[in-house]
Protein backbone atom coordinates (compact mmCIF):
# COMPACT_ATOMS: atom_id res chain seq x y z
CA UNK A 1 0.00 0.00 0.00
CA UNK A 2 2.46 2.49 1.20
CA UNK A 3 4.77 2.34 -2.16
CA UNK A 4 1.95 2.73 -4.37
CA UNK A 5 0.67 5.58 -2.15
CA UNK A 6 3.77 7.35 -3.04
CA UNK A 7 4.03 6.98 -5.83
CA UNK A 8 0.78 8.56 -6.98
CA UNK A 9 1.62 11.41 -4.69
CA UNK A 10 5.33 11.65 -6.42
CA UNK A 11 3.39 11.77 -9.87
CA UNK A 12 1.10 14.20 -8.77
CA UNK A 13 3.96 16.79 -7.56
CA UNK A 14 5.41 15.86 -10.78
CA UNK A 15 2.59 16.67 -13.04
CA UNK A 16 1.40 20.07 -10.75
CA UNK A 17 5.29 20.47 -11.84
CA UNK A 18 5.20 24.27 -10.01
CA UNK A 19 4.07 26.09 -6.95
CA UNK A 20 1.49 28.40 -8.73
CA UNK A 21 -0.60 24.63 -9.12
CA UNK A 22 0.25 23.26 -5.74
CA UNK A 23 -0.52 26.95 -3.35
CA UNK A 24 -3.68 27.55 -4.56
CA UNK A 25 -4.69 24.06 -4.00
CA UNK A 26 -3.27 23.88 0.00
CA UNK A 27 -4.77 27.23 0.26
CA UNK A 28 -8.48 26.34 -0.47
CA UNK A 29 -7.92 23.14 2.10
CA UNK A 30 -6.89 26.05 4.89
CA UNK A 31 -9.82 28.12 3.41
CA UNK A 32 -12.06 25.35 4.41
CA UNK A 33 -10.98 24.24 7.42
CA UNK A 34 -11.15 28.07 8.77
CA UNK A 35 -14.07 28.85 7.71
CA UNK A 36 -15.52 25.63 9.38
CA UNK A 37 -13.88 25.54 12.67
CA UNK A 38 -12.29 29.39 13.06
CA UNK A 39 -9.15 30.48 12.30
CA UNK A 40 -6.97 29.18 15.82
CA UNK A 41 -4.82 26.26 14.37
CA UNK A 42 -4.78 24.93 18.41
CA UNK A 43 -8.21 24.81 18.99
CA UNK A 44 -9.36 24.02 15.04
CA UNK A 45 -7.68 20.46 14.31
CA UNK A 46 -8.50 20.06 10.67
CA UNK A 47 -6.88 23.77 10.25
CA UNK A 48 -3.78 22.84 12.25
CA UNK A 49 -3.69 19.46 9.98
CA UNK A 50 -4.09 21.35 6.67
CA UNK A 51 -1.22 24.39 8.02
CA UNK A 52 0.74 20.78 8.64
CA UNK A 53 0.49 19.91 5.67
CA UNK A 54 0.79 23.11 3.82
CA UNK A 55 4.33 23.90 5.59
CA UNK A 56 5.31 19.85 4.03
CA UNK A 57 5.20 21.80 0.68
CA UNK A 58 6.86 24.72 1.90
CA UNK A 59 3.84 27.15 1.46
CA UNK A 60 5.04 30.29 2.82
CA UNK A 61 3.67 31.48 5.77
CA UNK A 62 2.43 34.54 4.62
CA UNK A 63 0.46 32.66 2.25
CA UNK A 64 -1.04 30.72 4.70
CA UNK A 65 -1.84 33.63 6.66
CA UNK A 66 -3.65 35.20 3.92
CA UNK A 67 -5.73 31.81 3.12
CA UNK A 68 -6.82 32.05 6.79
CA UNK A 69 -7.78 35.41 6.52
CA UNK A 70 -9.86 35.42 3.57
CA UNK A 71 -11.73 32.48 4.70
CA UNK A 72 -12.82 34.81 7.82
CA UNK A 73 -13.71 38.00 5.65
CA UNK A 74 -16.76 39.34 5.36
CA UNK A 75 -17.07 38.55 1.32
CA UNK A 76 -15.45 34.75 2.28
CA UNK A 77 -15.44 32.56 -0.34
CA UNK A 78 -17.59 29.51 0.04
CA UNK A 79 -16.26 26.56 -0.80
CA UNK A 80 -17.90 23.00 -0.60
CA UNK A 81 -16.13 19.52 -1.49
CA UNK A 82 -17.74 17.37 -3.74
CA UNK A 83 -16.39 13.94 -5.58
CA UNK A 84 -16.67 12.86 -9.06
CA UNK A 85 -16.06 9.06 -10.56
CA UNK A 86 -14.81 7.98 -13.86
CA UNK A 87 -13.53 5.21 -15.94
CA UNK A 88 -10.61 5.52 -18.20
CA UNK A 89 -9.04 3.17 -20.76
CA UNK A 90 -7.24 -0.14 -19.87
CA UNK A 91 -9.31 -0.58 -16.59
CA UNK A 92 -8.09 2.65 -15.20
CA UNK A 93 -10.60 3.96 -12.39
CA UNK A 94 -10.46 7.86 -11.44
CA UNK A 95 -11.74 9.06 -7.90
CA UNK A 96 -11.66 12.99 -8.10
CA UNK A 97 -12.11 15.19 -5.02
CA UNK A 98 -12.88 19.15 -5.62
CA UNK A 99 -13.13 22.42 -3.74
CA UNK A 100 -15.40 24.37 -5.45
CA UNK A 101 -18.27 27.58 -5.07
CA UNK A 102 -19.73 26.74 -8.22
CA UNK A 103 -20.98 22.26 -8.29
CA UNK A 104 -22.51 23.10 -11.92
CA UNK A 105 -19.24 24.35 -13.44
CA UNK A 106 -17.39 21.65 -12.00
CA UNK A 107 -19.64 18.70 -13.11
CA UNK A 108 -19.54 20.02 -16.48
CA UNK A 109 -15.98 20.43 -16.75
CA UNK A 110 -14.98 17.45 -14.92
CA UNK A 111 -17.29 15.79 -17.64
CA UNK A 112 -15.39 17.29 -20.61
CA UNK A 113 -12.37 16.72 -19.49
CA UNK A 114 -12.96 12.76 -18.87
CA UNK A 115 -14.77 13.14 -22.54
CA UNK A 116 -11.63 15.05 -24.38
CA UNK A 117 -8.85 12.18 -22.42
CA UNK A 118 -11.22 9.08 -24.11
CA UNK A 119 -12.43 8.65 -20.20
CA UNK A 120 -15.83 8.49 -18.73
CA UNK A 121 -17.52 9.97 -16.24
CA UNK A 122 -19.74 7.51 -14.15
CA UNK A 123 -22.38 8.20 -11.14
CA UNK A 124 -21.34 9.24 -7.63
CA UNK A 125 -21.11 5.96 -5.62
CA UNK A 126 -19.97 3.85 -8.79
CA UNK A 127 -16.61 2.77 -7.24
CA UNK A 128 -17.37 3.33 -3.42
CA UNK A 129 -16.46 -0.13 -3.26
CA UNK A 130 -13.11 0.13 -5.53
CA UNK A 131 -11.71 2.52 -3.31
CA UNK A 132 -11.44 2.72 0.50
CA UNK A 133 -10.70 6.17 2.45
CA UNK A 134 -7.77 5.70 4.66
CA UNK A 135 -5.99 8.04 7.15
CA UNK A 136 -2.09 8.54 6.24
CA UNK A 137 0.30 9.52 8.61
CA UNK A 138 3.49 10.62 7.54
CA UNK A 139 6.98 11.29 9.65
CA UNK A 140 10.73 10.64 10.15
CA UNK A 141 12.14 7.73 12.26
CA UNK A 142 13.97 8.79 15.29
CA UNK A 143 16.99 6.98 16.72
CA UNK A 144 15.34 5.94 19.82
CA UNK A 145 12.05 5.01 17.78
CA UNK A 146 11.26 0.83 17.95
CA UNK A 147 8.70 0.32 14.95
CA UNK A 148 6.68 -3.21 16.54
CA UNK A 149 6.39 -1.13 20.11
CA UNK A 150 4.82 1.85 18.57
CA UNK A 151 2.97 -0.30 16.49
CA UNK A 152 1.56 -1.85 19.41
CA UNK A 153 1.11 1.75 21.12
CA UNK A 154 -1.14 2.38 18.02
CA UNK A 155 -3.36 -0.22 17.50
CA UNK A 156 -6.02 0.82 19.82
CA UNK A 157 -5.59 4.03 18.26
CA UNK A 158 -6.64 2.65 15.17
CA UNK A 159 -3.70 1.84 13.35
CA UNK A 160 -4.06 -0.65 10.66
CA UNK A 161 -0.60 -0.63 9.07
CA UNK A 162 2.47 0.73 9.70
CA UNK A 163 5.78 0.75 7.60
CA UNK A 164 8.89 2.39 7.21
CA UNK A 165 11.19 3.02 4.49
CA UNK A 166 14.92 4.85 4.51
CA UNK A 167 13.64 6.24 7.64
CA UNK A 168 10.14 7.59 6.74
CA UNK A 169 6.99 6.02 8.68
CA UNK A 170 3.60 5.55 7.18
CA UNK A 171 0.73 4.68 9.28
CA UNK A 172 -2.40 3.78 7.73
CA UNK A 173 -5.59 3.55 9.73
CA UNK A 174 -9.36 4.19 8.75
CA UNK A 175 -10.36 7.19 8.10
CA UNK A 176 -13.13 7.20 10.87
CA UNK A 177 -9.90 7.13 13.00
CA UNK A 178 -8.22 9.94 11.99
CA UNK A 179 -8.30 12.11 15.18
CA UNK A 180 -7.56 9.33 17.29
CA UNK A 181 -4.58 8.46 16.01
CA UNK A 182 -3.74 12.61 15.54
CA UNK A 183 -4.66 12.57 19.66
CA UNK A 184 -2.00 9.55 19.77
CA UNK A 185 0.74 10.89 18.08
CA UNK A 186 0.41 14.05 20.47
CA UNK A 187 0.58 12.09 23.24
CA UNK A 188 3.47 9.84 22.06
CA UNK A 189 5.34 13.32 21.45
CA UNK A 190 5.98 12.69 17.36
CA UNK A 191 5.93 14.79 15.41
CA UNK A 192 3.90 14.59 12.39
CA UNK A 193 5.15 15.90 8.74
CA UNK A 194 2.35 15.20 6.48
CA UNK A 195 -1.48 13.49 7.46
CA UNK A 196 -4.10 13.27 4.97
CA UNK A 197 -7.10 11.08 4.26
CA UNK A 198 -6.83 9.40 0.96
CA UNK A 199 -8.70 7.22 -1.11
CA UNK A 200 -6.37 4.04 -2.29
CA UNK A 201 -7.72 1.57 -4.78
CA UNK A 202 -8.67 -1.85 -3.03
CA UNK A 203 -7.38 -3.88 -6.42
CA UNK A 204 -4.87 -1.64 -7.64
CA UNK A 205 -3.84 -2.43 -11.56
CA UNK A 206 -0.17 -1.87 -13.02
CA UNK A 207 -0.11 -0.59 -16.08
CA UNK A 208 2.60 -0.92 -19.09
CA UNK A 209 4.30 2.16 -19.95
CA UNK A 210 2.11 2.40 -23.28
CA UNK A 211 -0.86 2.03 -20.83
CA UNK A 212 0.61 4.36 -18.84
CA UNK A 213 0.27 7.48 -21.58
CA UNK A 214 -3.61 6.99 -22.00
CA UNK A 215 -3.64 6.94 -18.34
CA UNK A 216 -1.70 10.23 -17.53
CA UNK A 217 -3.19 11.56 -20.01
CA UNK A 218 -6.95 11.68 -17.98
CA UNK A 219 -5.31 12.38 -14.81
CA UNK A 220 -3.39 15.59 -16.69
CA UNK A 221 -6.79 17.01 -18.23
CA UNK A 222 -8.37 16.76 -14.75
CA UNK A 223 -5.87 18.36 -12.78
CA UNK A 224 -5.68 21.29 -15.20
CA UNK A 225 -9.14 22.24 -13.54
CA UNK A 226 -9.06 24.69 -10.97
CA UNK A 227 -11.33 23.05 -8.52
CA UNK A 228 -9.50 19.84 -8.33
CA UNK A 229 -7.85 18.96 -4.94
CA UNK A 230 -6.98 15.84 -5.63
CA UNK A 231 -7.48 12.74 -8.45
CA UNK A 232 -7.05 8.67 -7.05
CA UNK A 233 -6.66 6.16 -9.62
CA UNK A 234 -6.45 2.35 -8.98
CA UNK A 235 -2.26 2.45 -9.85
CA UNK A 236 -0.23 -0.27 -8.54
Amino acid sequence: MGRAFEYRKAAKMKRWGNMSRVFPRLGRTIMMAAKEGGGDPESNAKLRTAILNAKAENMPKDNIDAAIKRALGKDAQTLNEVTFEGKGPHGSLFFVECATDNNTRSVANIKSAFKKAGGEMLNNGSLEFMFSRKAVFEFAKTADMDIEELELELIDAGLEEIEEEDGVVLVYADYTNFGTLSAAFDRLGISLTKANLERIANTPITFTEEQMVDVEKIIEKIEDDDDVQAVYTNIG
